[in-house]
């Protein structure tokens, strides 16, 4: 893929995201892919999940069923940059919304999205861990 087909991707990908739908979703995955985040992060511990999805099926289970648990309301995303290189695409962005337990969230993320064939075979998810740990206290899904 080119760059700007690559850039495309990941933004329709994006949009597919908000529809909560996993049948939108799950197509925009390799069947192996992966999602890696940091190691202790609030969002998988607050859910009781890990930090690294294997599978189009668990990514998609945690974009439709797990995300929404946790942040319940208003969720924004204002996107700083997409930048691509080949199959590799950045994105960079800050994420708003209100949590289960009424806490306002607001963070910072970075994502690498690394794609194959056409879909998106690997992301690479970085944000502040402690800043998300902050907000998220008393944030039962």
């Amino acid at each position: 893929m080119t760059s700007e087909q690559s850039r495309d991707l990941v933004k329709r990908a994006w949009r597919a995201f908000s529809t909560r739908d996993r049948d939108v979703i799950a197509p925009f995955f390799t069947e192996d892919a992966e999602w890696l985040a940091p190691p202790g992060n609030a969002t998988a511990d607050a859910l009781g999940g890990s930090h690294h999805m294997v599978g189009r099926d668990a990514i998609a289970h945690f974009l439709t069923v797990d995300f929404p648990r946790l942040f319940v309301a208003d969720v924004s995303l204002t996107f700083r940059g997409f930048y691509a290189d080949g199959d590799v695409v950045v994105v960079e962005e800050t994420m708003e919304a209100t949590l289960a337990g009424g806490n306002a969230y607001r963070n910072d993320y970075c994502f690498v999205f690394e794609l194959r064939d056409g879909q998106i075979h690997r992301v690479r998810e970085y944000m502040d861990t402690a800043r998300g740990r902050r907000m998220m206290q008393g944030a039962v899904p």
